[in-house]
């Protein structure tokens, strides 16, 4: 009875204040006294995981979790998503609940204008630009946006000491891309990845963007547009340069591991999780 009247039995770390994710394969997942324990057979080695600090874990190929260790991490908020090898494919995730619908209804308030629709897009160009535009066009918008990011990209490419030539990318043959666009690529891949979790953390609607429109993920592109030339572009042309300096390495792994430490030491999904709250007060 105290244990329900003192809310414990629902007290759980915010999503906001957890560590991020972390990736296993080859892996048995259980359950022992409460602890999600981690048994690598291959290497005979058990690890204790304080899984209620995890916003997320990535189970890859041979892994396997017992029923117990998911409804364990289910009860914590803790989401088990499986991937391919490294995290390249994303196979199956439960959802991320919010404990209320005030910012996904305020999402679809401000949405269903267009008025308020361009305040959210002018206040989302203003954190990235550090001003606020003079327009009333979302396709003007769009296109002061483009002819801003065009300009960063030849800025942090300097920066970085590469050379660049330009953003393109051919769907059918995304190997066929130089270094520094196929960095981008990859770059952005695992950027969207960790701000869709926060977009789940918040409870806020993926479909609904203010500036893209026709994909399902539109709300979480807007947002990843957000740290394209802080974060997801200059992360990529280092990755670009450090590569020289070990050719044994993957633009891939250089990328992900990259992204994994900025996540990390930066608090990134803290951050992102602050500035949803901010763009939709």
């Amino acid at each position: 009875m105290l244990k329900g009247r003192l809310g414990l039995d629902e007290a759980r770390i915010p999503q906001k204040s957890r560590n991020g994710l972390i990736y296993v394969e080859r892996c048995a997942l259980s359950i022992d006294n409460g602890s999600l324990i981690l048994h690598f057979t291959e290497k005979g080695e058990t690890l204790e995981l304080p899984y209620q600090r995890l916003n997320a874990i990535l189970l890859g190929p041979g892994s396997s979790i017992t029923h117990d260790a998911v409804r364990h991490c289910s009860g914590h908020g803790t989401c088990l998503a499986f991937v391919g090898t490294d995290g390249t494919r994303l196979y199956t995730a439960p959802p991320l609940f919010a404990r209320d619908s005030t910012l996904a209804r305020q999402q679809a308030t401000w949405w269903a204008s267009e008025t308020t629709r361009m305040m959210v897009a002018k206040r989302m160009y203003a954190k990235r630009f550090g001003e606020t535009p003079r327009t009333t066009s979302l396709d003007s918008l769009r296109g002061m946006e483009a002819a801003r990011i065009k300009r960063s990209y030849e800025i942090i490419a300097g920066q970085a000491g590469i050379i660049w030539r330009g953003r393109h990318f051919d769907r059918a043959n995304p190997e066929g891309d130089d270094a520094p666009n196929q960095a981008i690529n990859h770059a952005v891949t695992a950027v969207e990845a960790c701000v869709a979790i926060a977009v789940q953390a918040t409870g806020t609607l993926p479909p609904l963007g203010f500036l893209h429109e026709d994909s399902a993920k539109s709300w979480v592109l807007d947002l990843c547009d957000l740290y394209r030339t802080t974060v997801t572009v200059p992360i990529a042309f280092s990755c670009v340069r450090q590569q020289r300096d070990r050719p044994g390495e993957t633009l891939d792994r250089l990328c992900r591991r990259a992204v994994s430490r900025h996540v990390r030491d930066k608090d990134f999904i803290d951050t992102v999780i602050t500035d949803i709250k901010e763009l939709l007060a």
